[in-house]
């Protein structure tokens, strides 16, 4: 018999009592079974916000029964989409893309728009995480019964912009908002994507030209339809007026755009409002006047062409790096680069081979 004071030996000591159930009538839920497609067809054709949501959590997954659910949905909403005017705001890091969307927002709402609002937000490289703080920052815009906010992970497609995004708009035209704007991350290659899907591309800028208007990227200022001066108020009023003429002065430089728009700088407030409805009436002017002309329809034609071709690109990488052959050879052909012992060039082809001698 053990020696009850042998300290060799473990002890199992009694565990907690666990506490009784709160709720003593809750019942867990069972697990909520994947709709069928025409239920989110319907509900979005419907304007039902819930099913719109639930259906561009489907476009974001990278599930595979997702994903074909989603296609099924977005090819059945395609034929009641395009009817919107979208617009793309972006601008430099602190300018208040966030604070300028719930000002004009405030605005479009109160000339009977329906605005949906797509906020890309940034990912961590580190983590893969994002905040998705926009309707925090949008709060009084998101109460809006009019207005939808849906914030997004950046992920990791180029330049930070969802790759899902042009799909969220056929859902959200299809669900009867009017009018959409793409937040973009800010200034850099999101600028790129997120033009190649809008009809009018704004540009954000602050207060004092000087420096900052060496800062802004050329192509950026090409693709722009309109520059607003923010934060125009206050002592700022007149440091923001010496802005926009510096940037006035500087469009001479840039050749004419395609849609023969004369691209126009003002100055905003996105705290007392001033200047919100003078850029929503350059919008509809910029809409009329690009209908007129034929750029409007040419430039979404151009548009979907763009985005096939990014399509497949994006869908040849993803089978080219899921492929079992390509992925057992990946690393021993990246370790060949690493020590010289063959250039990236030569590594690269002969993984391209393989990949498509195994699938002829």
């Amino acid at each position: 018999m053990a020696d009850p004071k042998d300290h060799t030996r473990p002890s199992v000591q009694k565990g907690i009592p666990q506490p009784a159930s709160l709720n003593p009538d809750w019942t867990p839920k069972p697990r909520r079974k994947l709709s069928e497609a025409g239920e989110y067809i319907t509900g979005i054709l419907g304007g039902d916000r819930v099913r719109l949501s639930q259906a561009i959590t489907l476009i974001e997954s990278k599930q595979a029964k997702h994903q074909a659910l989603a296609h099924e949905i977005i090819e059945a909403c395609l034929p009641h989409s395009g009817n919107s005017i979208r617009i793309g705001i972006t601008g430099v890091p602190g300018v208040g893309k966030s604070t300028f969307i719930e000002a004009f927002g405030q605005n479009l709402s109160a000339n009977s728009r329906k605005l949906a609002v797509l906020a890309i937000d940034p990912s961590s490289q580190i983590s893969k995480g994002s905040i998705l703080g926009d309707k925090t920052r949008m709060a009084k815009l998101a109460l809006d019964p009019s207005v939808y906010i849906r914030p997004s992970a950046a992920g990791d497609s180029l330049g930070g912009v969802a790759r899902k995004t042009r799909e969220t708009l056929i859902l959200c035209e299809a669900a009867g908002f009017d009018t959409l704007i793409i937040e973009t991350v800010g200034v850099g290659q999101s600028e790129v994507a997120v033009h190649s899907m809008v009809d009018f591309f704004l540009l954000l800028l602050l207060p004092g030209a000087g420096d900052e208007l060496q800062g802004i990227k050329r192509g950026i200022v090409e693709m722009a339809d309109l520059i607003a001066v923010n934060k125009a108020d206050g002592d700022n009023q007149a440091r923001a007026k010496r802005a926009a003429a510096d940037y006035r002065n500087a469009l001479h430089l840039f050749p004419p755009k395609a849609s023969n728009w004369t691209v126009q700088v003002l100055t905003c407030s996105a705290l007392s409002g001033m200047g919100m409805a003078e850029i929503w009436g350059l919008v509809e002017e910029f809409r009329r006047f690009s209908e007129a002309n034929g750029f409007f329809q040419l430039q979404r034609q151009s548009q979907a062409r763009y985005w096939l071709h990014e399509s497949i690109q994006q869908a040849l990488r993803e089978q080219f790096y899921q492929h079992p052959q390509v992925a057992a050879l990946l690393n021993e052909k990246e370790a060949e680069v690493l020590t010289q012992k063959q250039s990236p060039f030569h590594a690269a082809e002969d993984l391209v081979r393989l990949f498509l001698e195994s699938r002829s």
